[in-house]
């Protein structure tokens, strides 16, 4: 299959051997919006940019990142439109608020709140333009794999080779896989897979397992092997991302 560019970050992924290519996928994409939102091109300062920034917000995770990026000026105005809209909602809120208690019926049918300013707030909790922007082109991604998967043999094989992917990644694609394949081509995706998934896992085991053998007197000279490293690319495998990614700084 000839490389398209939407075809170049699964392969430049799948080709950096890293314990999930979906996770150097998202580890792409939110640098990516960070330094879109943040960065010097001051999309801050567009419009149409900070409409959507003001209407969608940043969960806590990016407010974080944000602030470890650096630029003071930049979150400074993302945060004076944001108040402002932010404020204007919770005044129109607090206009039509009527206080109650919900019935006992309720609470044990777990019915959503009937307290507008407690579902509003858990909209806000919801919201993160960051998450939002990455969690569109992901799926998106998610689709591209299997278009390769299908039409690109190359591709296959060095995904059959690869380390495999985080156990959240792999519920993704499987949850994919049974839209996207039928037939005898699901059944060969399985094939592949699951003994990936198995034989990587069991490739960390041993890693983490050594890790802690080292740590033996009687092991003090004896070599690392792939285990130096082994605690945060284990948690990764379990739970995906980079644990031991410094915070992502702004360009100066």
């Amino acid at each position: 299959m000839k490389e398209q560019l939407y075809t170049i970050p699964l392969n430049d992924a799948v080709n950096a051997g890293d314990e999930c290519p979906f996770c150097f996928v998202e580890r792409s994409l939110e640098q990516d919006s960070l330094d879109f939102v943040l960065g010097s091109c001051a999309s801050y300062m567009e419009s149409d940019v900070r409409a959507l920034t003001d209407a969608q917000g940043f969960c806590r995770e990016h407010f974080k990142k944000m602030f470890d990026y650096g630029n003071t000026l930049g979150n400074g105005w993302i945060l004076k439109t944001h108040y402002m809209r932010l404020r204007n909602e919770l005044d129109n809120e607090i206009k039509r608020f009527k206080p109650g208690r919900p019935s006992l019926a309720d609470r044990l049918k777990k019915k959503a709140s009937t307290n507008n300013l407690v579902n509003w707030v858990n909209e806000k909790e919801d919201s993160c333009y960051v998450c939002r922007h990455s969690a569109e082109i992901y799926a998106r991604y998610i689709d591209t794999f299997f278009v390769m998967w299908k039409d690109d043999e190359s591709f296959r094989k060095r995904v059959t080779e690869s380390k495999g992917f985080c156990i959240s990644h792999f519920g993704d694609l499987c949850s994919a896989a049974d839209d996207q394949l039928s037939g005898q081509q699901l059944d060969d995706f399985y094939a592949v897979i699951l003994p990936l998934m198995q034989r990587n896992l069991e490739r960390l085991q041993e890693d983490v397992n050594w890790l802690i053998e080292k740590f033996d007197y009687r092991n003090a000279d004896a070599d690392w092997k792939e285990s130096k490293d082994a605690v945060q690319r284990g948690m990764q495998k379990i739970k995906g991302g980079y644990p031991a990614d410094p915070p992502l700084k702004m360009k100066k």
